[in-house]
């Protein structure tokens, strides 16, 4: 719930009283966040399902950028997230022993696009997850 909070204030969502929420068109992101984004990829991460490499992105950051920012412009107008952006491999990996069964875990491998909307969004709430929290945790 504290995120859901957080993205609501950040972003400019209001509750509409009947447990849905609306959107005020969110503008005032720009390129500079997605730059930003794209930036902090892993080069050598594993793909999710659209078998994008985030080298080919930072390759092509420019163009690239102002196309996954107009993307991003569009899914925080809308309120909502593309369905491939939904899906996502996962893969199991062994950390350790591999005849003990507690050392099996799991990791999500998910699209190169999805992971830079999740860089924007954690640099976008971590301030105020800060202020919710304290010094908490």
């Amino acid at each position: 719930m504290c995120v859901c909070v957080c993205v609501c204030v950040c972003w400019g969502w209001g509750a509409t009283g009947t447990g849905s929420y609306t959107t005020n068109t969110h503008t005032s992101m720009d390129a500079s966040e997605v730059e930003l984004a794209i930036e902090k990829l892993n080069s050598h991460q594993s793909r999710g399902i659209d078998e994008i490499p985030a080298e080919l992105i930072k390759a092509g950051c420019r163009t690239i950028c102002s196309e996954i920012h107009k993307l991003i412009i569009s899914i925080w107008n809308k309120v909502e997230l593309s369905e491939e952006w939904k899906e996502l491999i996962i893969v199991s990996i062994y950390s350790g022993d591999k005849t003990d069964c507690s050392n099996l875990s799991g990791i999500s491998l998910l699209t190169t696009a999805y992971k830079i909307l999740s860089n924007i969004l954690l640099t976008t709430l971590t301030p105020y997850a800060k202020k919710i929290t304290g010094d908490r945790q």
